[in-house]
């Protein structure tokens, strides 16, 4: 098990997306920011996506990322775990977004779909929360 949002986790998880169907046109360059970790430290991760595959996943700041997310880590865990779904905690203002909001609407179909949700599922299986 890996501890989460940590780099081997990012590794893990870019690992077991591979198997993710190919979906044209879902590219991105996405930055997250988690706040109100325990350490009281921001995590700045990113991921760059192509056609619907995760090519990167690493901690820090992406310089052209087109959307940046920012959400708590209480609310991010909700997420990871399914207990809270991405497009209802955007929707409810959980998760604040700037930048590209076009390429974010074009991504948000893909968490509803049971690939998806089996990947979600299989990733926080292997996680230490």
């Amino acid at each position: 098990m890996s501890k989460w949002l940590t780099q081997e986790w990012m590794d893990e998880t870019r690992e077991m997306a591979a198997s993710q169907p190919e979906r044209p046109g879902a590219t991105a360059k996405m930055q997250y920011v988690i706040t109100n970790t325990p350490d009281g430290n921001d995590i700045h991760y990113y991921w760059v996506l192509e056609n619907g595959k995760l090519l990167d996943a690493k901690l820090g700041d992406l310089p052209d990322a087109e959307v940046t997310m920012t959400m708590t880590m209480d609310d991010h865990k909700s997420v990871q775990k399914g207990d809270l779904d991405a497009n209802t905690a955007f929707m409810q203002g959980r998760i604040k977004v700037t930048g590209n909001m076009a390429k974010l609407m074009g991504l948000l179909p893909i968490t509803n779909s049971p690939d998806y949700k089996q990947l979600q599922a299989d990733i926080t299986a292997i996680t230490e929360f």
